[in-house]
């Protein structure tokens, strides 16, 4: 730098002066000096190309050449043996270097020749910069002189812009100067022009140039202005939006603007298409410059918005005779954007959206009312000129007032549409109209809406069916109203109002009452109701407005709710008895529109309680029979041939509508309740069917419709009669051999171009969901009439190839693999058998199925054989265990199914190994008895005696004490708050000496094994003394004679229904086990219990195949537990705990499957047998309906559990396998007496009403 020279210092300004080029843009649009020295210093950040400068590179250079050997020196340093403790790590290296070399003396001389040097280069910039503004200067003066107007020349003397001389001519009063400067400005940038110092005097002159009379000036202008507007940043073409907003204003309130509405308007004229031409450039900015706005100050946004508003507010004087007659700008407008998709997109983000919606209601609010007044008074007394929507897509070059009006009220129609979807836009209502006493409110203006579906233009049959952009009223509301629909609190605001919904089901309730309706075209009309319907009823708050009203509360008796209309609609839809639509060719659309609306109702519990009095399940029924009788007549395609030409359309319709009828009755299913209505259509079957070959044909579904299918696949699997049709469809082997392919093989369309990794879970992550759907499928119903009676094939060999096509093919392939053959099937053995063994697991917690599948295929000798075989090699004596994760796992599930107990009552092992030198601490084993560390210790129980005889007096009178009754209940209910370890079940009852001829031979092997695992409960327990087994043999045989003299002789193809109840009888061994044993008092206790309604219930063999209940559902084979609790649990679960319903939905599983498992077995395994005592003394004394609430009460124990296992996707395994741990009946008792409160008359109502009434 010593010897710097001329040449060096004007190549380093040329390299500054680039530098400083490149980034000026950045630099003028700072607002402040300070910003741009922001900008400067973090230039390296934001330009890309700042590496690329060749100032910066000519620095990088300088810096290597002054300091480059210091840097080398003092890494080598640094990185040398001696100093490897004091400095290590990269970053720490690069820190003590640079602290290092700016601490060296090059450094300290580098800056200071460098400081000195770019003080001369600067000093340099500066003075060449003064030179070439004097001579501008100079330009300027000379300019100036040659114009016209020395007005102009004094006014400017002094600006220092190289526009000035542009400014003056611009206003000259020669058009060719005028041209010429006109000329200029448009060939510089429109950044220089912009940022020059004389810009505002121009911007000013040019905003009165917009109006001279010269075309081609007028055109070049506003070429100009486009030119801007496309090329310039937001913060400049504000300036020159302004300036168009603010001419235009100006010109429509000036005296020589005076065109009128019922002139019409002839856009061919050259005055009228210039103003069109200018709207329109106004329009194309307003919707590009959202895309740009939020990168600038708010107040430019405001300067935009505000001059827009300013100019479409712009109106006649009130009092002027022609103001009603104005054709104001907001016209202009309307013909060029009829469906404001300027205003569309300035209100889609909150950035911009608060803006405009604060100055519409502080400043512009008359623009609101304008939009509205018109909308009102087009819709009042104009409408009904306008039958048939304008096509407005072809092209036209003239408008006559009736067509600009109409296009006006499309424009303020989707205005005022977009301003409802937002709060603070709805709190611009109610509006006050310049022709109307009252206030408009936002109800009111949603009235009208709805009004306008009902004058819908008649349309065509091909006009339906083709999706053409029409502007018809009915179409136009029909986008909004669905819009509103999707927003929640747009909805709930808007639509939920008994006002709107009179107005929606005003067509209804005519056709209903026979009056005459005065629509254009009935059926579309209906149509679009249907659809809104639909939405409403598909949203939860929606729902509660079409079941009980808008206000609960106020709900007059008198006038029915909406659900009712629509029902009553609907079946006299399917019965053809609505004289008006008879012999429509859309008749059948609006059946199924109207359907879908029910539907969205009855997949509900709480709606389908509204609809079951009306019958619409037997309604769809007979139409399905009707449709399915007329379809088997239709020709099926022959080989080869075109469908569509093969089959009539009319052939097609008919298809058509049976799909949908049996889709309407498929979702019935959704509910228990309704899955039994579903049953009594006789449509079970051909329901399943459709639902297999739907989804088979669907390769992609939507989230939603995956947790719908779940769900009605749960509550199908749940029921014998459902089960059977899974799998007679054809269902349950697509879905098996589904899984074998995850399982195994993998799917055939997928390439394979890497090995598939290696499993880290013990199910992967592509078997979970079938895993799940498993889950589902396999419930006790489902398992009995699957795999009743059917043995294991075990086969000597089995190929590769060889897909299993049922659920006793997957146990026989991955579960029970007692053979070599089976082992070597597998690809994929150890995977493949512990998804086995996880799903017997599962399985295993419903009792009933661990009875059936240990008494048919004995799984406990198969694991132990499994384990015995899984020992190291000893030379003396029995080896060890080989710990792996097979043996894990069967010695987990082999503790489950030999071990019951509560949470606090058996030790399951873990499935997982610990860390450290003893991985797995339990003992496993490969013959009985268990090792007792699995055995909790069992605390000693007080005497139950004093309550078990007032719970023995009150079933053996239950009618005659009802005063001592009620006290017997507040007694309880006390005891039960103060004392609940009182009520655990007797432990010191004599035993009675039975002399009866008892057989053990007589009963089924399920129950002889459930009989075994009781006593073995009741010993671990210390409720049983020896011989407690042939005391439980004459209980459960006396029991069951006594139920066969209350059967009916059914014929049916369900096992279920072939004999005896299918089940064991765990609530008879609860109650065996609360009398200690006692086999004379049990039977006693049961034969009086028999007789209250609360036995139905709790004592599920008590119905099976029973006298008291109606044919059709013993036929069924679904148990009213089912239907009736089961449902109701799910319907208080919605209104108390919408978290808990809404995560049952997710995870496609239903509360009714798991509550029926809990019941049926009387929560064995899941609660401690204090509780399960308190359980079923607190629905005895309480009543039947406490069932019910004490479900409620596990879930609401369980909310946050069940809420972290669904984000887990793993619900149905948690709920299966885990105990309820920390639940005590007792601290819920207040809650389950709050619940009654509210819905004991409705629960007790159905319970009674499940029996046969009498005559």
């Amino acid at each position: 730098m010593s010897q710097f020279t001329n040449e060096d210092e004007a190549l380093l300004q040329s390299m500054l002066r680039q530098l400083l080029q490149s980034v000026k843009e950045k630099i003028t649009g700072a607002p402040s000096v300070e910003c741009a020295e922001e900008i400067l210093l973090h230039l390296e950040e934001t330009d890309e190309n700042f590496h690329n400068y060749e100032f910066v590179k000519y620095l990088r250079q300088y810096i290597n050449d002054a300091l480059g050997s210091v840097i080398e020196e003092e890494s080598e340093k640094c990185t040398s043996t001696q100093n490897q403790s004091e400095v290590s790590g990269y970053d720490t290296l690069v820190q003590h270097v640079t602290k290092k070399t700016r601490e060296s003396k090059q450094y300290r001389e580098m800056m200071h020749a460098l400081k000195n040097v770019m003080m001369v280069v600067v000093e340099s910039l500066i003075n060449k910069f003064e030179e070439d503004r004097m001579c501008n200067k100079e330009l300027d003066s000379k300019t100036k002189k040659k114009c016209q107007s020395d007005y102009y020349t004094d006014n400017y003397s002094d600006s220092d812009s190289s526009f000035n001389q542009v400014n003056i001519c611009v206003v000259c009063l020669t058009l060719q100067v005028r041209q010429e400067a006109l000329q200029t400005l448009c060939l510089a940038p429109p950044s220089d022009v912009l940022n020059s110092e004389c810009w505002p005097n121009l911007r000013k002159h040019l905003t009165m140039s917009l109006s001279d009379p010269d075309e081609i000036f007028s055109e070049k202008i506003l070429r100009f202005y486009a030119k801007t507007f496309s090329s310039s940043p937001f913060n400049m073409t504000r300036e020159v939006y302004t300036s168009l907003a603010q001419h235009l204003e100006f010109y429509f309130l000036s005296g020589e603007y005076s065109l009128r509405i019922s002139s019409g308007l002839d856009v061919s004229n050259a005055d009228i298409n210039h103003i069109l031409k200018k709207v329109r450039l106004l329009n194309e900015y307003q919707k590009e410059a959202p895309s740009s706005w939020i990168r600038y100050p708010e107040k430019y946004m405001e300067e935009i918005v505000e001059s827009t508003l300013s100019l479409l507010s712009v109106k006649h004087d009130p009092n002027h005779p022609a103001s009603s007659d104005f054709l104001s700008p907001i016209y202009f407008l309307a013909l060029l954007d009829i469906k404001a998709i300027w205003f569309k997109k300035w209100t889609h983000a909150h950035y911009s959206r608060t803006v405009i919606l604060r100055l519409l209601e502080k400043k512009y609010k008359s623009l609101v009312s304008i939009s509205q007044g018109y909308f009102y008074m087009f819709l009042v007394f104009c409408f009904v000129l306008f039958v048939r929507a304008i096509p407005y897509n072809e092209q036209k070059f003239f408008y006559t007032g009736s067509e600009l009006q109409y296009i006006y009220f499309v424009h303020s129609l989707c205005l005022l549409g977009r301003l409802l979807i937002y709060k603070q836009g709805r709190n611009l209502f109610p509006v006050q109209l310049k022709n109307k006493k009252d206030c408009v409110s936002l109800t009111d203006l949603l009235v009208l809406f709805t009004q306008l579906i009902y004058y819908s233009p008649s349309y065509s049959k091909e006009a339906l069916t083709a999706h053409t952009d029409n502007y018809s009223p009915a179409s136009l509301v029909m986008e909004i109203l669905q819009v509103f629909c999707d927003q929640t609190g747009c909805a709930t605001d808007c639509l939920y109002t008994d006002a709107v919904m009179d107005a929606l089901l005003k067509p209804l309730q005519s056709l209903l009452n026979g009056t005459e309706v005065f629509i254009n075209c009935l059926e579309t009309t209906l149509i679009d109701v249907a659809d809104i319907l639909a939405r409403i009823a598909a949203a939860e708050d929606g729902l509660s407005v079409l079941l009980y009203g808008g206000n609960k509360n106020s709900a007059k008796e008198n006038s029915p709710t909406a659900v009712h209309i629509i029902v009553q609609f609907t079946k006299k839809l399917l019965h053809d008895d609505i004289s008006l639509l008879s012999g429509s060719e859309l008749l059948q659309v609006v059946k199924g529109a109207f359907i879908f609306v029910c539907r969205q109702m009855y997949r509900t519990c709480e709606g389908l309680q509204m609809l079951i009095p009306y019958g619409l399940h037997e309604s769809i029924g007979e139409a399905w029979k009707k449709a399915s009788l007329l379809s088997e007549r239709v020709p099926t395609p022959a080989t080869g041939a075109d469908s569509t030409s093969s089959i009539s359309l009319d052939s097609k319709n008919i298809v058509l509508w049976e799909e949908t009828l049996l889709d309407a009755l498929l979702n019935f299913s959704a509910t228990p309740k309704g899955l039994f209505l579903l049953h009594s259509t006789g449509a079970m079957s051909d329901c399943v069917s459709f639902m297999f070959n739907s989804l088979s044909k669907k390769h992609q579904t939507n989230e939603h419709e995956e947790f719908d299918n779940g769900v009605i696949i749960a509550q199908m699997a749940t029921t014998p009669t459902a089960a059977v049709a899974l799998q007679s469809s054809g269902f349950i082997k697509a879905f098996v051999a589904e899984l074998w392919a995850l399982l195994e093989c993998g799917k055939d369309d997928v390439r394979i171009t890497q090995p598939k990794s290696t499993p880290v879970d013990p199910i992967d992550q592509s078997c979970q969901k079938s895993f799940l759907c498993l889950i589902n499928l396999l419930t006790y119903p489902a398992v009995f009439e699957l795999l009743s009676k059917q043995d294991i094939p075990n086969k000597p060999t089995y190929s590769h190839r060889e897909v299993p096509t049922d659920i006793i093919n997957i146990i026989d392939r991955i579960i029970i693999l007692n053979s070599e053959a089976k082992i070597h099937s597998l690809f994929n053995y150890e995977q493949s058998h512990i998804f086995g063994l996880r799903l017997l697991n599962v399985l295993c917690c419903e009792l009933n199925t661990l009875l059936l599948l240990e008494t048919q295929y004995k799984v406990s000798q198969v694991l132990l054989t499994a384990q015995e075989e899984n020992v190291t090699e000893a030379s003396e004596g029995p080896g060890d265990f080989i710990v792996d994760s097979l043996s894990v796992e069967r010695n987990h599930v082999l503790v489950r199914i030999n071990l019951i107990g509560g949470p606090q009552e058996r030790i399951l092992p873990l499935r997982a190994l610990d860390k450290g030198s003893d991985p797995y601490p339990w003992p496993m084993f490969s013959s009985f008895p268990l090792p007792n560390c699995y055995l909790a210790e069992v605390p000693r129980k007080a005497d139950f005696r004093q309550v078990l005889d007032k719970l023995i007096s009150i079933v053996q009178n239950p009618g005659g004490q009802s005063e001592w009754a009620e006290i017997c209940r507040r007694q309880f209910c006390k005891i039960m708050k103060t004392r609940p370890d009182t009520i655990s079940g007797a432990s010191e009852y004599d035993l009675l000496t039975i002399d009866a001829d008892v057989k053990k031979e007589n009963l089924s092997s399920v129950q002889q094994l459930g009989i075994e695992m009781t006593v073995r409960y009741g010993k671990h327990l210390n409720l049983l003394k020896e011989h407690a087994e042939n005391e439980l043999c004459f209980v459960l045989m006396n029991c069951e004679q006594f139920l066969k003299q209350q059967q009916r002789a059914v014929v049916s193809s369900l096992r279920c229904l072939q004999g005896c109840y299918a089940g064991y009888d765990w609530f008879a061994s609860s109650v065996f086990l609360i009398m200690s044993g006692d086999g004379e008092k049990t039977l006693t206790f049961l034969q009086q219990f028999s007789h209250l309604l609360v036995s139905a219930f709790l004592w599920i063999p008590r119905l099976h195949m029973s006298m008291h209940l109606p044919i059709t559902t013993v036929e069924s084979g679904i148990h009213p537990v089912y239907f009736c609790c089961a449902h109701y649990i799910e319907m208080l679960l919605k209104a108390e705990l919408p978290l808990v319903f809404s995560a049952f939905h997710v995870s496609g599983f239903t509360p009714s499957q798991i509550c029926l498992q809990w019941i049926t077995q009387c929560f064995w395994n899941y609660m401690d047998w204090s509780e399960i005592c308190h359980y079923i003394a607190t629905c005895i004394f309480l009543g039947p309906d406490y069932q019910v609430y004490m479900c409620i009460s596990v879930f609401r124990h369980l909310q946050q559990d069940i809420l972290k296992h669904t984000e887990a996707q793993d619900l149905q395994v948690f709920l299966k396998e885990e105990a309820l741990h920390g639940f005590r009946v007792t601290d819920y008792l207040e809650y389950m007496e709050s619940l009654e409160l509210l819905y004991r008359p409705m629960l007790l109502k159905d319970m009674r009403n499940i029996r046969v009434q009498n005559t």
